[in-house]
């Protein structure tokens, strides 16, 4: 928990000052939200890669890899601040969201520790850690402004003291089992997989979590600061107060998903969503900016973890980095596109077109649950040594 808010301390950063950043030094303003997309887009790319590694090599070596590849990034970005370099400050951006990759298989680490009762607890418990990733992003960016000559420049410094405590305390980390490579097992075809009632219903609710969200959050610094001629200070508190109502609700996530199972949390997250776009689409005023965000976290929180949960219903122990690795590749793929069209979305039809066209994909998700046979019981894992074919 302690290492996972560490790690996502850098996604906080991004999101609050790179737009911004961006609007200064970019080549044209449809541009300023590149960096931003370009860590999404460094998560989505890095997935399959990670996966891979994580069965040859095992979780503790990959994430402590990751750690130093974050840590480079950092510096990447200071560097680049410092000369005015657009295209350095992207490059750093894919790395940290390169980097971050290992972040998200910190709560498949989670899973495998307890029973598939205890696991709604188990994420809950991790994603606590994004509370603190909520205060700690925003507060390097801000105490970090002035720090050097090039403003914000010195928030990324201070991002690597913050990537280097993170990578102490994951060193504790111990594998439960041994790298995937040295216990062969045969395993269903990944297609076979992924076409289960219950992977794509975990896939789609993830995915749909993540890209509304994206697509929303990547949006809100320019239209609050830019457009709306809101201080960075409000900014500030809005993304800090989103990011907490992310991770917040994972205190009482057990007690709700044991009164409303994976299907009530599916519908409860949608219809979150909804009232969030509706809040947002009254007026760009700092308290509908603030209740949309907030909403928009707890949303996020209840498809998340509710797909994370769902996900493991649908393979084998031996299938897991495959199935783990392409969930996480299509979940932040999606998130990606959400964040690199944010920007143009917003530039071409403002704060009002984002919000318009989160809701088609609200529906469609609503539609796709209406019709799923989701959730149906865990695979047998006896059934582990039958013919692929």
């Amino acid at each position: 928990m302690l290492a996972y808010s560490l790690m996502m301390a850098g996604v906080s950063v991004l999101v609050l000052i790179a737009g911004i950043i961006g609007t200064e030094i970019a080549p044209s303003e449809g541009l300023a939200t590149l960096p931003i997309a370009l860590g999404v887009i460094g998560v989505a790319a890095s997935t399959l890669p990670t996966g891979r590694l994580l069965q040859r090599f095992g979780r503790r070596a990959v994430f402590l890899g990751y750690g130093l590849i974050a840590v480079a990034a950092a510096l990447l970005a200071s560097l680049s601040l410092t000369h005015h370099s657009f295209a350095g400050l992207c490059a750093a951006a894919f790395l940290i969201g390169w980097a971050g990759a290992a972040g998200h298989q910190y709560r498949f680490a989670a899973l495998e520790l307890v029973s598939a009762e205890l696991a709604p607890k188990a994420t809950s418990v991790l994603l606590l850690g994004g509370i603190l990733s909520a205060f700690i992003g925003p507060e390097l960016a801000v105490r970090g402004r002035g720090l050097l000559e090039a403003e914000y420049a010195g928030s990324f410094l201070l991002l690597v003291l913050a990537y280097a405590a993170g990578m102490l305390i994951v060193s504790f980390y111990r594998d439960t089992s041994a790298p995937e490579t040295r216990r062969p097992g045969p395993g269903r075809p990944l297609i076979q997989i992924m076409k289960t009632p219950n992977v794509i219903l975990a896939v789609a609710a993830a995915a749909l979590g993540y890209g509304i969200m994206s697509f929303i959050m990547t949006a809100t610094p320019i239209s609050m600061h830019v457009h709306a001629g809101l201080s960075l200070d409000a900014t500030k508190f809005v993304i800090q107060s989103h990011i907490a109502a992310m991770y917040l609700p994972s205190l009482v996530y057990a007690w709700f998903f044991s009164k409303l199972g994976f299907r009530g949390m599916f519908w409860a997250g949608s219809i979150i969503y909804l009232i969030c776009l509706a809040v947002a689409l009254i007026n760009t005023h700092f308290i509908h900016f603030w209740l949309a965000l907030v909403m928009v976290g707890v949303g996020w929180n209840f498809l998340f973890l509710s797909g994370t949960n769902l996900l493991p219903l649908g393979y084998r122990h031996s299938e897991r980095f495959r199935v783990q690795a392409a969930n996480d590749f299509l979940v932040f793929s999606i998130q990606a596109i959400a964040s690199l069209s944010s920007g143009w979305v917003l530039y071409v039809w403002k704060w009002e077109g984002v919000l318009l066209a989160c809701i088609p994909m609200v529906i469609a998700f609503l539609v796709l649950l209406l019709l799923s046979r989701a959730p149906v019981d865990r695979v047998d894992e006896a059934e582990t040594e039958m013919n692929p074919a």
